[in-house]
């Protein structure tokens, strides 16, 4: 989110609205990673630092402000679930992507991402993204493709529903203005399809 007068909301109605492969995303089945998000928010596959720090990379992809961001929306907890079940085929980009990004901050500030200023954190960042880091592990994963994988696995577990592991009190939906799906149960009332009629969200608020 570079452009000031781009709102969080703006920023995921687009990123969802014309990203058509984050939409696929968004609406597969998840039931093994459900079941496990139910059971326990304790990590599955992730280990201790791995956790910190894929939380803080999340955290600066959908940063705190007046409104609740990626780490406050559990979408760490999110992306452990799915990489114990149906995104295990990521969990080696995960390793080496997560221990290059780590080696980046070391490199760059002497410190480990979790422990870096936010301003330094995006620094990490965009060189991951530009895939010009320095310090980044030569073969295998390349930092492009990691960062593009955080970045979607993030926005999917703020955006996803919450039995998922992200989305934890409906973070996402309020930020991004989605009553949540039950309302379809009774479908639109004319008014409310004109917006002239509150809908009422899961959560219980009018909106």
């Amino acid at each position: 989110m570079t452009d000031p007068k781009l709102t969080r909301r703006d920023f995921l109605r687009d990123t969802t609205i014309y990203g058509g492969g984050l939409w696929i995303s968004l609406s597969l089945p998840r039931p093994n990673a459900a079941r496990a998000a139910a059971a326990s928010s304790e990590r599955a596959v992730l280990t201790e630092g791995e956790w910190v720090a894929l939380e803080a990379i999340t955290g600066r992809i959908i940063p705190t402000d007046h409104q609740p961001g990626a780490i406050e929306a559990g979408c760490v907890n999110f992306i452990d679930k799915a990489l114990a079940h149906e995104d295990a085929n990521l969990r080696p980009l995960y390793t080496a992507g997560i221990a290059g990004a780590e080696q980046v901050a070391r490199r760059r500030f002497e410190k480990p991402f979790a422990k870096l200023a936010p301003d330094d954190q995006d620094a990490v960042l965009v060189s991951l993204e530009k895939g010009d880091a320095n310090g980044w592990p030569k073969g295998g994963v390349t930092s492009p493709v990691f960062f593009a994988t955080v970045r979607v696995h993030t926005i999917i577990g703020f955006l996803a529903d919450p039995k998922y592991g992200g989305n934890r009190d409906f973070a996402g939906w309020k930020v991004a203005g989605y009553p949540g799906p039950r309302h379809h149960l009774g479908g639109y009332t004319p008014d409310q399809m004109m917006g002239k009629a509150k809908i009422k969200t899961v959560w219980g608020e009018d909106l």
